[in-house]
């Protein structure tokens, strides 16, 4: 579902082509200023509806990226329990344990668990680090990731059957995982440099979609008088200046 502020850059756009229809048949219309021509509001139209598609274009192929990403990651927290779990079974030092059992619990998005007195003493501030430590990003995800696996790489004794929890197929996972976020940036920065130029073509000053269409009606004001129908025509066709 498109946002408000969506709605509204293409709302504007389809009004100005309202707009230039309507003061197309006004035989009066002559404005000593190019930009209010109705070629030149035409050549606008044409641009900022191609600026629109483009927009739209780049939005697809960064939620197309954001959902291959989800796909990515989909398996990553179960594939580090299971990890945590053979590892559970090498009768390995406490410390080796304890340090790939943190990063489990940075990926999962868990925080170590305190005593009852200290949840009992701090539990809305429990509660607010829970939180914080959720919403951890993708990026960091795969961090906590490559940082395990270095740990297994001096493990001698983890040497796994399972083709998926072989080191050499989690590392390649772990490049799948840094590919995906890498799309997901890419099409970010494609879709911010549209909105950049489509926000240029729209709104800047002087020069830009909204303040032209403002013009133009203030232009068949003074032609047609505020209180003559060619006016009160083209006066309720709204633009709306987004922030």
């Amino acid at each position: 579902m498109s946002s408000t502020s969506e709605v509204g850059h293409a709302k504007n756009v389809a009004n100005l082509q309202k707009l230039i229809q309507q003061i197309s048949v006004y035989t009066l219309y002559n404005p000593p200023v190019p930009s209010l021509t109705v070629a030149n509001l035409q050549t606008l139209y044409t641009t900022a509806n191609g600026k629109l598609a483009e927009v739209e274009e780049k939005r697809h192929n960064n939620k197309i990226a954001i959902a291959l990403r989800q796909a990515a990651f989909e398996n990553l927290k179960t594939t580090c329990t299971r990890i945590i779990n053979r590892l559970e079974i090498l009768g390995l030092v406490s410390g080796t344990l304890d340090q790939a059992k943190s990063l489990n619990r940075s990926i999962q998005g868990r925080s170590k668990k305190k005593t009852s007195a200290a949840n009992t003493d701090n539990e809305q501030q429990s509660t607010n680090n829970q939180i914080s430590t959720s919403r951890q990003s993708f990026t960091q995800q795969t961090e906590n990731f490559g940082i395990l696996l270095q740990l297994l790489a001096t493990i001698p004794s983890y040497s796994p059957e399972e083709e998926e929890l072989k080191l050499s197929y989690l590392n390649s996972y772990k490049d799948s995982l840094i590919g995906a976020t890498q799309v997901v940036d890419q099409t970010e920065a494609e879709l911010n440099v549209k909105l950049i130029e489509r926000n240029k073509i729209l709104y800047t000053e002087e020069t830009g979609l909204y303040p032209i269409a403002q013009n133009v009606k203030k232009y068949v004001k003074s032609l047609y008088g505020a209180t003559s129908p060619e006016y009160l025509t083209v006066s309720p066709i709204t633009f709306t200046k987004q922030k």
